[in-house]
């Protein structure tokens, strides 16, 4: 008997970091202890962005205690440390590559998403470098799949070839929300990741609530395996297929982000 085909992929939203001081204000409870921020942003949001990770290695204790405050159902995803992606080869970035995968990354267990790999804003598109580095990142992380994301920040990888090198090493691409960086809206991988960057102090949800609407027919399109007319493609579309999708709230007027992705979740659960 032929196994049903998945549908449907998971729409999940959050933020970046949960450690911001301005939220104290915004965001949590005012008798809400420093030390159970995680605790109660992971309640509120279904998946979070680990940041500190892009400055320094963490402990792989630090790792299962994150692990350890969060439902069983949350996600991380964690951004790659500076020094194997911020470097002008990136094709000799293996041994930071180790040792940030060494580090503790399998004590998150299933709650591990993706890795994002965010690379400097003058580093160029190199075919030959790009692919190196692709060939680089582990497939696997304690027996689990590994998902790679690249976040381009140079207006070179707006190219074919670059999406057709991230499409055959299976690496998601970034779509970014900003003016600043390139919003490539190909679909390279199984998932698709969005980092959202307007968000106005003046809304109290971040984004307006037509903003909003509209984030969430997109995320619902690519979940449902669809690419969305308004998105900008550099390439044809990837083989249709239902995949997860990944929306973080990461930038802009930051203090709007939680209230953002939970307007955002309210959006998608029809509320």
């Amino acid at each position: 008997m032929t196994a049903k085909r998945k549908k449907e992929g998971r729409i999940r939203a959050g933020i970046g970091g949960w450690t911001y001081e301005p939220w104290r204000k915004t965001f949590y409870p005012a008798d809400l202890t420093h030390a159970r921020e995680l605790e109660y942003a992971s309640r509120q949001v279904t998946a979070i962005e680990i940041n500190g990770t892009f400055y320094r290695l963490q402990k792989p204790e630090t790792f299962a205690k994150w692990r350890e405050q969060t439902p069983d159902d949350f996600v991380f995803s964690v951004k790659a440390p500076r020094y194997a992606t911020m470097r002008k080869v990136l094709g000799e970035a293996g041994e930071a590559i180790e040792r940030f995968v060494a580090s503790g990354l399998a004590e998150l267990g299933p709650k591990l998403g993706p890795l994002l790999w965010q690379l400097a804003p003058t580093k160029r598109f190199d075919a030959e470098d790009i692919e190196a580095f692709l060939k680089l990142l582990p497939k696997k992380i304690a027996g689990r799949p590994a998902r790679h994301v690249l976040e381009p920040r140079h207006e070179s990888f707006e190219t074919a070839e670059f999406v057709k090198l991230a499409r055959k090493h299976g690496a998601a691409i970034v779509y970014t929300d900003s003016e600043d960086y390139p919003s490539i809206g190909d679909v390279t991988a199984d998932f698709v990741y969005a980092r959202l960057m307007r968000a106005q102090s003046s809304v109290k949800t971040g984004y307006s609530g037509i903003a909003l609407d509209a984030w969430a027919k997109i995320a619902r399109t690519f979940s449902r395996g669809s690419e969305p007319a308004e998105f900008p493609r550099i390439t044809d579309g990837r083989k249709p297929g239902a995949r997860d999708v990944f929306v973080f709230f990461i930038n802009g007027a930051k203090e709007r982000a939680p209230a953002a992705a939970c307007a955002f979740l309210e959006k998608l659960n029809g509320r």
